[in-house]
């Protein structure tokens, strides 16, 4: 091995290991051990450390996030822009080196990783959503989206179920363009991998139709360099390439679980140092490193220099690809609010139904609109008509079917923002959103506005019973930060769902019906504000306010008249996006509950938590705190109280206070 090759893979292992160190906290075991697998990744990569966003550059997810200051270490070398001072802040307040990487925070990181498997699965998403933009704009002799899709992962990653769920999929698509760097070093947190994980995970990933390669030892280069290029030399096949490591190369816990996730110590530091005769000062990285590694860097530049040249000669050739390349890049789309034909529908429906009708119109208007479902379109209405599927043998279709894999759904589609060009949705029933919720909080904590649709969104589920009502979903949604919840309460409120959710800049669930909610009078562009006036009282004070959300805002209406009878004078609010109407101004909010009506009611066929903070002390709550039953969604309804009759009782019981 060259000198100054074996030179750059010491510094990453000691750079990393001073790091954590220093922060007294961290992961020294895998960054010592994969070194070598990191450095080959990016010798052998396109990417241009001056323009991260370089739109052909390779895509390089760390998987196995706790590793993070292998990326830390790898960015700074190869020139990403991260200093001396970053890497000795690992881990502190206000650090761009994190403790585990974060997208937006550090440049270069394309995701942000740590409960392992998401990242392998935003890698899955990412592979698609190239392999979808290269068959959309490649014409012959301009290969305008032409990358590749690493993943590093380790054997917690592979344990994870959400990885055999992605890479199932990667094998069923046929995604050739990733390439997953397994870094096998036979250890987890409680020791070695024998003690629960025996299987053989190459022949696994060869069932699902991957091509696997065998590295026998991690420090050999050259055996690594001719497994990335067998890979990349296999156009239909996803690539696994197993590497055999030792996690804590190079310290004297060398093969041991305890280095896994604690400083070596400073007389461990030494010793590392020592054994890979490393004599520079703490934090200190020989000149010939840096100039080693800038010699990529510089290689990336020129290829990003020959891809605007390409580009430039595809404009003139193709002006209206070239034209809609860059719209879909910037997700460029036409003032959806002013558009008449998504404010109208010809008959009452399912919020599901409306939510059809809507996103079958929309498509027409955003093109690189794509998602699917987790085998469930026929009955979450999430298939786009006329838009055709994806699958391996066919990259065209914006209709993507998952199969039955919540789990991996949710991260695929993370990754397929993450790549850019693509707006993505996914879709299943609202009670399995739990199997999505890891992947949807990191939607949340990256702010990706991708769109969750969940179906059957109560006990209106009726038949299927208990294990198919969602009862706390809501609730659990609303107290994730940066999460958009949607309960439309119609057509119109369905529409303001879709528009919001496309032009927000955060994740949104739109959470529909199975069973049919009436278009409603004074529905519409108000729906924006979150939460409005649907019916006011008469008096500019009113007796009551009773606030609601998707099918239970018809028994709010109906209740309000039913009330008159009795003198009461009500308001209905129609509370669609609680998180939209929490962003207006003190102002209207006010307007819309003031602080002098203590006269409060909240119906929802859901957990009651959420809505204490609107209705206070003095007001209640028609909700549902247990588990549902298996009947008719009538017949539930009546049982647990969402009828017109048992809103007015909790109405005229507030008003009387």
């Amino acid at each position: 091995m060259d000198n100054v090759k074996q030179l750059t893979v010491n510094a990453i292992r000691v750079l990393s290991a001073e790091a954590i160190q220093k922060a007294n906290s961290g992961h020294p075991g895998l960054p010592l051990g994969a070194a070598p697998i990191g450095y080959a990744a990016f010798t052998n990569m396109t990417f241009n450390p001056k323009d991260t966003k370089f739109d052909n550059r390779d895509r390089f997810v760390l998987s196995a996030g706790h590793g993070s200051m292998l990326d830390y270490a790898l960015y700074y070398l190869f020139g990403f822009g991260l200093t001396k001072e970053d890497i000795m802040n690992f881990r502190q307040l206000g650090s761009r080196t994190a403790g585990h990487p974060e997208y937006g925070v550090c440049p270069g990181v394309e995701t942000s990783t740590g409960p392992l498997g998401q990242g392998i699965a935003n890698a899955v998403g990412m592979a698609i959503a190239e392999n979808y933009l290269a068959e959309k704009f490649n014409k012959e002799g301009f290969p305008i989206v032409d990358h590749y899709t690493y993943a590093l992962c380790g054997d917690g990653c592979m344990q994870e179920g959400i990885e055999n769920e992605a890479a199932s999929l990667a094998g069923a698509l046929k995604l050739g363009k990733l390439i997953v760097l397994y870094d096998d070093n036979d250890i987890t947190i409680e020791g070695d991998t024998d003690i629960t994980f025996t299987e053989d995970v190459g022949k696994r990933h060869e069932a699902m139709g991957w091509q696997v390669i065998k590295v026998k030892d991690a420090n050999d280069l050259n055996a690594l360099n001719r497994a990335i290029k067998k890979a990349k030399a296999e156009k239909e096949k996803p690539s696994l390439i197993v590497i055999k490591s030792q996690i804590g190369y190079g310290s004297h816990l060398v093969g041991q679980a305890s280095c896994h996730g604690a400083p070596l110590g400073e007389e461990g530091v030494a010793t590392l140092k020592k054994n890979l005769d490393w004599t520079c000062e703490p934090f200190e990285v020989p000149e010939e490193v840096f100039k080693h590694c800038k010699k990529f860097a510089n290689k990336g530049k020129k290829a990003q220099r020959q891809w605007k040249a390409l580009f430039k000669a595809y404009e003139e050739k193709y002006p209206e690809l070239a034209k809609e390349y860059i719209a879909w890049k910037k997700n460029q789309m036409p003032d959806l609010k002013s558009i008449e034909e998504l404010w109208q529908f010809e008959k009452d429906d399912a919020s599901r139904g409306y939510s059809s009708t809507v996103l079958n119109k929309i498509a027409k208007y955003v093109p690189n609109l794509i998602g699917g479902s987790a085998d469930l379109a026929p009955a979450n209405k999430s298939y786009m008509k006329g838009r055709g599927d994806f699958g391996p043998n066919d990259k065209t279709g914006s209709n993507m079917h998952f199969g039955i894999r919540e789990h991996a759904m949710s991260a695929i589609v993370n990754g397929m923002y993450l790549h850019g060009g693509l707006i993505p949705y996914c879709a299943t029933f609202a009670v399995f959103s739990d199997y999505m919720k890891n992947a949807m909080r990191m939607s949340a904590l990256m702010e990706l506005p991708v769109i969750y649709i969940l179906s059957h969104d109560s006990i209106g589920v009726g038949e299927d019973g208990p294990t198919h009502q969602p009862i706390e979903h809501l609730t659990g949604l609303r107290a994730m930060p940066n999460m958009k919840v949607y309960r439309p309460a119609d057509g119109r409120e369905t529409t303001a769902a879709w528009i919001g959710a496309l032009t927000g800049k955060e994740p949104s669930c739109i959470v529909v019906s199975r069973q049919t909610l009436p278009m409603l009078d004074g529905t519409g562009e108000k729906a924006f504000k979150g939460g409005y006036i649907l019916a006011d009282s008469t008096k500019k004070t009113p007796d009551v306010i009773i606030m609601a959300t998707g099918s239970e805002v018809t028994l709010a209406v109906g209740a309000k008249a039913k009330l008159a009878e009795q003198g009461i004078d009500a308001r209905v609010v129609s509370m669609p996006c609680v998180e939209e109407f929490e962003k207006q101004s003190e102002k209207y909010k006010e307007s819309v509950l003031p602080k002098s009506v203590r006269a409060r009611v909240a119906v929802e066929a859901g957990a009651t938590m959420c809505w204490y903070k609107y209705v206070g002390m003095d007001g209640k709550i028609v909700g549902i705190d247990q588990f549902g039953e298996s009947a008719p969604a009538k017949k539930l309804f009546d049982k647990y109280g969402f009828t017109v009759d048992n809103v007015v009782a909790a109405a005229v019981e507030v008003a009387s206070k």
